[in-house]
């Protein structure tokens, strides 16, 4: 399913069709686009049990757009992922998280 928003995505990009959301977002910028992502990222944080698929979803969604303005694609973050599956890692090797 990521692999067929990402698809929609990037077609709704491609189309340039003023009435579409992703169109608007990807005009406003990548700050908009950052802006939204840490809005749906909060909701999900605080998100009932009742609501947190539906706010997963808008937070899925927006990362699409920001990763398809950036260039990078689910298949590379697979990449990524298959890379580091099965290596071993501890809570120390981990850097402290400072800034917020």
């Amino acid at each position: 399913m990521l692999h067929e928003l990402e698809k929609t995505v990037k077609e709704k990009i491609a189309s340039q069709d003023e009435a579409s959301y992703t169109n608007y977002l990807v005009k406003a910028g990548r700050e908009k686009i950052a802006k939204k992502f840490g809005e749906e990222a909060f909701e999900v944080v605080l998100a009932g049990d009742d609501t947190l698929a539906e706010e997963t979803a808008d937070l899925l969604y927006h990362l699409t757009v920001l990763l398809a303005d950036r260039g990078v694609s689910f298949t590379d973050v697979e990449a990524v992922l298959n890379e580091r599956h099965g290596t071993k890692s501890t809570f120390k090797d981990r850097p402290d998280i400072e800034k917020w």
